[in-house]
């Protein structure tokens, strides 16, 4: 675990309110490398492309028949996946703005989209609790791998080099090891709605319907902290890692973001945090490079890039 680095503050200055989706956003990610722009799924059945500095909209990609539950965006922002309730994943040009595949094979919607480091694999978690990988460099629109042991709607998912973690309604995380062919399951006894490992591999943070945030050792399963305060007991909420993994941040059900320090798990200050959406926050990231930077998204419309006071 990271060592604990001083007196850590979040990003809680709004920069800007990006308002142009109509109905719930149900995810933001921000583009890869220097992460210049982020990309929003929602209810209306649009992604969108924002400039968050200055809060402009680029672009509007439109070609779902439902809602947009998830997007995972290449190494190289050329394209990007999206998924929802069209039990189909849609793989965007970024630039031509339109699909170059839809791969068909889930039962149920599609909550969860997430693409390897070189974006070759896609991996896809659905309602009908299968997780499917794809080969991108293919031809063939059949998936190369289905991963059928979760009992419940997997809801999260996140793929590396060897591994793919999955997290159900079931109350398992489960890690593949693709290498070794193996599977480590891990009962953690109620919804889990998000999985977010450590740079390094070594550590997994877990969120869960029980109003909790759990650190976890990769290796071993053991709970190495838990962190708690925020209203989590319906939605999909994301935690994750804050700036250099020495914070760990979650926004809730009540419209309030949530810091942690990871090593005491001590909330920070304001706690209770101030409510700065109106619905519940869907999706929380922090900037992967940028230590004063995240943004949300919420069941009220709209995203929300936050800094820290220049």
């Amino acid at each position: 675990m990271a060592p604990s680095r001083g007196p850590q503050t979040l990003a809680r200055t709004l920069h800007q309110t990006l308002s142009n989706h109509r109905g719930p956003v149900h995810v933001v990610r921000y583009s890869k490398g220097s992460a210049k722009y982020v990309l929003s799924g929602g209810q209306d059945r649009t992604v969108r492309l924002w400039n968050p500095d200055l809060g402009t909209e680029i672009k509007k990609f439109e070609a779902h028949g439902y809602e947009v539950l998830s997007i995972a965006v290449s190494h190289d922002n050329t394209k990007f996946a999206s998924s929802g309730g069209d039990r189909s994943v849609f793989v965007w040009d970024v630039t031509a703005g339109v699909t170059t595949r839809r791969l068909a094979g889930h039962m149920s919607k599609i909550n969860a989209v997430e693409l390897n480091a070189d974006a070759t694999v896609l991996a896809s978690g659905s309602y009908d609790a299968t997780v499917r990988l794809w080969d991108l460099r293919a031809p063939a629109r059949a998936p190369i791998q289905i991963l059928d042991e979760a009992r419940d709607a997997v809801q999260t998912l996140h793929v590396d080099a060897t591994t793919i973690i999955s997290g159900s309604v079931d109350g398992y995380v489960r890690t593949y090891d693709l290498r070794k062919g193996e599977l480590r399951s891990d009962f953690i006894g109620q919804p889990v709605t998000s999985v977010a490992p450590s740079a390094d591999g070594t550590t997994l943070l877990v969120s869960t319907l029980d109003s909790h945030v759990r650190l976890f050792d990769m290796s071993s399963g053991k709970l190495l902290n838990d962190f708690t305060g925020h209203n989590h007991t319906s939605y999909r909420c994301r935690a994750c890692f804050g700036h250099e993994e020495a914070t760990v941040i979650c926004g809730d059900e009540d419209g309030r973001v949530w810091a942690w320090d990871l090593v005491d798990a001590a909330v920070f200050q304001p706690n209770p945090p101030p409510k700065v959406h109106d619905k519940v926050i869907t999706w929380t990231e922090h900037h992967p490079v940028d230590a004063g930077e995240m943004i949300t998204a919420s069941a009220d419309g709209t995203v929300k890039v936050w800094r820290q006071p220049s």
